[in-house]
């Protein structure tokens, strides 16, 4: 039986380049053995959410999400749900790209982005679930939701990552401390911390040493609560991000391997924010659902330590005893 694909792109993502290379991408994907057609979202709310929905539940083998994260966040939330679930694949054409950052997915040309498809390379990835939500890259508390809805989106698609700088740099003064409850495997924090994230790659915002121990199907979330709201060690902190993710074994910050958290406020309002977009409000429960989606990637340039060994091997078994069929 023919395989079939739906990419859903976003037309305005990367300036237009997906559109412009949109018959390239597809030929692509029919290299690749699926019959493959497009669907070009719309400013509706969800649309990505939904087309992904529909073409799942329509049996589609293959749902390739071509946008920013928000448009792959959305893709996720539109399948993450349902008892079958076709494979998925990303061509990046956002700010930040983090989720392909971590898969090694080119981010320059979406084209050499679909070839990744050519490999026939998968794993089955984590999902995060926050609430009746979503998410496939980061959720947090604290200083990242101002920052990420603080920047307009006319700004990121112009000045990409810079824009999130510049805006960080504005904001650092008004950082303030929210009273958190969290409990997470075999612990708790209670007290005042500037930030709280669950990062489910190593990628955060661009930057790649923030989680230097990601693994992406290991059902657990990396959880890092800042403590302090000093302007001086929040910038001594990413210095040591920076300087080789020395920051994971400072006291000020709380690192921990969890494959669940409820955050609760004490006092204060906190927004939580799912892969750099509003989520809803605590208390909220976050649980890892491992091993969730069968994604594609570029496994060969991947870090060994960011798939589980047993993964790889089972990987590389299956590839053996079908080539000793021959």
């Amino acid at each position: 039986m023919q395989k079939r694909a739906r990419v859903i792109y976003n037309p305005t993502s990367g300036r237009e380049a997906l559109k412009q290379n949109m018959i390239d991408i597809l030929n692509v994907f029919e290299q690749a053995g699926y019959e493959t057609s497009a669907y070009a979202t719309t400013p509706e709310k969800n649309s990505a959410q939904n087309e992904a929905t529909r073409a799942a539940k329509a049996g589609f083998d293959l749902i390739v999400a071509a946008g920013g994260d928000g448009t792959i966040n959305e893709v996720v939330n539109g399948i993450a749900f349902l008892e079958h679930r076709p494979k998925m694949a990303i061509i990046p054409a956002g700010t930040t790209n983090d989720f392909a950052r971590a898969l090694h997915i080119p981010r320059e040309n979406p084209v050499d982005a679909a070839k990744i498809v050519l490999k026939n390379q998968t794993f089955n990835m984590d999902i995060g679930k926050a609430g009746n939500k979503y998410f496939m890259n980061i959720a947090g508390g604290g200083l990242l939701t101002e920052l990420t809805y603080d920047v307009p989106s006319n700004l990121k698609t112009i000045f990409g990552y810079l824009a999130y700088l510049v805006k960080g740099a504005e904001l650092l003064p008004r950082i303030k401390p929210i009273d958190m409850n969290l409990e997470y495997d075999g612990g708790k924090f209670e007290g005042k911390a500037s930030i709280f994230l669950l990062a489910m790659t190593n990628s955060i915002g661009g930057l790649e040493r923030i989680v230097p121990d990601a693994s992406l199907d290991d059902g657990n979330f990396t959880m890092i609560i800042v403590k302090t709201s000093n302007i001086i060690e929040i910038l001594q902190l990413l210095a040591k991000v920076l300087s080789g993710g020395r920051h994971i074994n400072d006291s000020r910050i709380i690192y921990k391997k969890t494959s669940k958290l409820i955050a609760r406020p004490v006092n204060d309002k906190m927004q939580i924010n799912l892969d750099g977009e509003y989520g809803g409000d605590a208390p909220m429960e976050f649980v890892n659902l491992k091993q969730h989606i069968e994604m594609y990637a570029n496994l060969d340039s991947m870090p060994k330590k960011a798939i589980s060994y047993d993964s790889v091997k089972a990987e590389k078994q299956f590839i053996d005893e079908v080539d000793n069929l021959k």
